[in-house]
């Protein structure tokens, strides 16, 4: 901000070594500038007078620079510099108490105004005063000087304040003349003296179309054109001579003062003759002033030859303008007779703007109309841009929709998937249950008494009574020892002795398996035995029709809950033909003898009482195996019209599948149906056993498994042994989830499983501390024994080798 003020403070004055100007010029600055409340600061830039390099000026005139040696001319540069010096101080003592800075600028003529506007650019000078003798050349050509004034003027920066001062007042340059502050002219520059010249432009132009066209239409194009360039010869060198007129013809005021200033160095130079002079002086004074007459003679002859050309040339000028103007004359009364046909065809051509006219009004009345028409589109193109982008949003919040439900599915499956192992986890626990009820000795084959029988049964209530297949049965309710139960009662036409009970007794005491109806306890008194209770009763009921109108008619069983069920039965069937040292055979296999419990685990019951049987018995209930496996597809009580209807055609076994059971595969359902076939076809010189259906029926199943997973279907599964080992089925809460194999050791972990302690040791050392079988993060690594499940997978251990008891 300081420096800024700094610079609108300072005036620069640009001056030379002409005194009496330079002190009007600075006299005009210090008055209009100069007070007390705002001191300026005065930058004198002073043009020094440099030697020029071709000549000096000498009192004796202008001499050559190679006439004068180095000494004289460094002693001239010294005198020179001296006078600079002191034309300064002389300056600095005239502006008083003013604060004075000077700068020296080395004149040359040739780039005085371009330098000085340079010197604004590089100073960032804001107020400049420039004397107009500051320009003017050492040649006292003042024409340069007004033209240099102007270059600067024209090309100094807009930030820039030029004041051009001549004897102390104060000039304006407009449009090529100079004027005082009172309008009066004090000169003009070269382009005010262009009359002649602009008269010679008019008379000679560079490109007068009309003139050649005339010239082309009333002589031959070769001799027009001869003329054009003749006359274009002739216009340059009346320019010439104009030139050449106008460079000795000075109207500035500089010529003045050139003339005032030449004639006082001819009275500096004028030789005085006085009577003291000696002869030879006087002599020698006559000599000079002779050649001085004799060189102005021969200037004058010059003068007068020079006289005498130009008027000569200006003679011939003025006959080629008379010539030329004849020329025009011509040319003027040609275009006044082409007037009327110029004039026709100007009104053809109004008529043809006319026209025009009415087809851009029509233009823009059509194109008034697109711009409406594009208004209504960009409208619509905008209200399609905002419902598109109004539809992308809806799209993203559905694609988010989307994705926070699939994330929910996913979190559900997961729920879905724990949910499975718990309720896995809950049958096994039940299964647990169940044989440590039957383990215990207070039901091991307890014989109960008829009061205990009456009380648990309310004295044989009807409403304890159970129906299977809408007719009553023999068959009751009942609990004993908090514990679900089903008692049955024997009449004299099933046991016609005590001794027959108590065989019967025996019998179903020594039948031991998970897929055999346990018995808990007896009453010889009222020739009763109390069974297990199965809560979804006997897989008639679940499939035949005739109960399908009850209420549990919306309890059906889909196909792969059949699968497990025939699967089941298979094993059950199996124990009874493997059992050492006789096999055991049903005898009277069908679906009310197969009862489910809450998991629709099917067990078989109604055993026949006589140990004894053949290889022909075995074949029966092969037989009525195959019966039952059909009966599990169809859905309906087929007797003994399967071989007539399904053995001859085996794809009509797809044509009434049970539709209650869902959408059956077809390659398991045709499997299934081949075995069943096959147990119906099996004759006395075929070998067929359980043992090897096991091992179809296990293929079966596992190619449901594949389909569904595990834990899909609501049955309890196990596994299968080789054929070098028993393949009495394992219960599933038997094996070990990590090794899937018989824990010797179980315990139950912190997320209610139980594993083989070995390999759930291993599994926790290894750095996992989440659940393998539900995949959740365990609580604690508290193991603690499973002593019922271990007992109770002892007690099948030590069994399976031997017969019944």
């Amino acid at each position: 901000m300081a420096m800024a003020m700094e610079m609108e403070n300072k005036v620069y004055v640009a001056i030379n070594s002409d005194l009496h100007d330079g002190f009007l010029t600075l006299q005009w600055t210090l008055k209009r500038w100069n007070s007390n409340s705002h001191p300026i600061t005065i930058v004198i830039l002073y043009a020094s007078n440099n030697i020029c390099k071709d000549y000096v000026i000498t009192p004796m005139g202008k001499l050559p620079v190679g006439s004068l040696n180095e000494e004289k001319l460094k002693d001239l540069e010294k005198f020179e510099e001296a006078k600079d010096e002191k034309i300064l101080w002389r300056y600095k003592v005239f502006c008083g108490n003013v604060k004075v800075e000077a700068i020296k600028i080395e004149r040359y003529d040739k780039f005085i105004q371009k330098f000085m506007v340079d010197l604004i650019n590089g100073l960032k000078i804001t107020k400049l005063v420039m004397s107009l003798t500051f320009m003017k050349p050492s040649s006292w050509k003042s024409r340069s000087a007004i033209s240099g004034s102007f270059y600067v003027h024209r090309q100094k920066p807009e930030y820039c304040e030029l004041f051009i001062v001549c004897g102390g007042k104060l000039v304006f340059l407009r449009e090529g003349l100079i004027e005082d502050d009172q309008g009066i002219m004090v000169a003009k520059t070269r382009s005010m003296r262009q009359s002649f010249r602009d008269l010679v432009i008019k008379m000679f132009p560079e490109n007068n179309s009309k003139l050649k066209n005339q010239s082309d239409s009333n002589s031959s194009s070769s001799t027009s054109n001869g003329e054009f360039y003749q006359w274009e010869k002739y216009k340059e060198e009346i320019e010439n001579y104009f030139c050449q007129l106008l460079s000795t013809n000075f109207e500035e005021i500089g010529d003045f003062v050139a003339d005032e200033t030449v004639q006082k160095k001819n009275n500096i130079t004028e030789i005085v003759i006085t009577e003291h002079m000696t002869v030879q002086e006087k002599k020698d004074a006559l000599r000079i002033k002779f050649m001085k007459i004799k060189e102005a003679i021969h200037v004058s002859k010059e003068e007068a030859k020079s006289h005498v050309e130009g008027q000569a040339k200006a003679q011939w000028a003025i006959t080629l303008c008379i010539r030329r103007a004849e020329e025009i004359d011509g040319c003027i009364n040609d275009e006044i007779a082409q007037k009327p046909d110029l004039k026709r065809e100007l009104d053809a051509t109004k008529d043809e703007l006319s026209e025009l006219h009415t087809e851009v009004e029509v233009t823009k009345s059509k194109l008034s109309l697109i711009l409406e028409l594009q208004r209504e589109l960009s409208n619509k193109m905008q209200l399609s841009s905002l419902a598109r982008s109004r539809a992308e949003v809806q799209v993203e919040k559905a694609l988010k929709q989307r994705t926070d439900t699939l994330q929910e599915i996913e979190e559900f499956r997961k729920q879905r998937d724990v949910l499975r192992r718990r309720i896995e986890f809950c049958r096994e626990k039940d299964a647990i249950s169940n044989a440590t009820m039957l383990m215990e000795p207070r039901f091991e084959y307890k014989e109960f008494s008829a009061a205990e029988i009456r009380a648990a049964t309310d004295g044989f209530s009807e409403r304890m009574r159970l129906k299977s297949g809408g007719d009553w049965t023999d068959v009751y309710k009942a609990r004993l020892h908090h514990i679900s139960v089903a008692i049955k009662l024997y009449s004299s036409a099933d046991v016609d002795s005590e001794d027959t009970f108590q065989a019967k007794v025996k019998l179903l005491s020594h039948i031991r398996h998970p897929h055999m109806v346990s018995m808990i306890g007896y009453c010889s008194e009222l020739r009763c035995i109390v069974f297990e209770y199965m809560h979804n009763g006997c897989l008639r009921d679940m499939l035949f029709s005739g109960n399908r109108g009850s209420k549990r008619r919306n309890e059906v069983l889909n196909w792969q809950a059949r699968i497990y069920i025939v699967a089941n039965v298979c094993t059950g069937l199996c124990f009874l033909h493997r059992v050492k040292p006789r096999p055991v055979a049903h005898g009277n296999l069908n679906p009310s003898k197969i009862l489910l419990d809450r998991n629709n685990v099917a067990k078989i019951h109604g055993v026949r009482t006589p140990l004894s049987c053949d290889k022909s018995d075995i074949r029966s209930d092969i037989r009525a195996y195959g019966n039952l496996v059909l009966q599990i597809l169809t859905g309906r009580n087929w007797v003994g019209l399967v071989e007539e209807a399904i053995m001859m055609d085996q794809s009509k076994l797809i044509e009434v599948l049970d539709p209650m059971a869902g959408e059956w595969p077809l390659d398991i359902a045709l499997e299934l149906g081949r075995i069943g076939i096959k147990c119906l076809s099996i004759h006395e010189d075929r070998e067929l056993n359980m043992t090897s259906l096991a091992r179809e029926v296990e293929k079966v199943k596992k190619l449901a498994d594949e389909i569904v997973p595990n834990g899909e279907c609501v049955v309890a599964k196990g596994r299968y042994l080789d054929g070098d080992e028993d393949s009495t089925e394992f219960p599933n809460f038997f094996l070990c989830p990590i090794f899937q194999e018989v824990m010797r050791n179980p315990h139950v972990a912190a997320d209610g499983f139980s594993y083989e302690l070995e390999a759930i040791q291993e599994w926790l050392r290894t750095g996992r501390d989440t659940s393998p079988m539900t995949n959740l993060k365990l609580k604690d690594q508290h193991l603690t024994p499973n002593h019922s499940l271990r007992a109770l997978i002892q007690d099948s251990l030590k069994k399976r080798p031997t017969s019944t008891r």
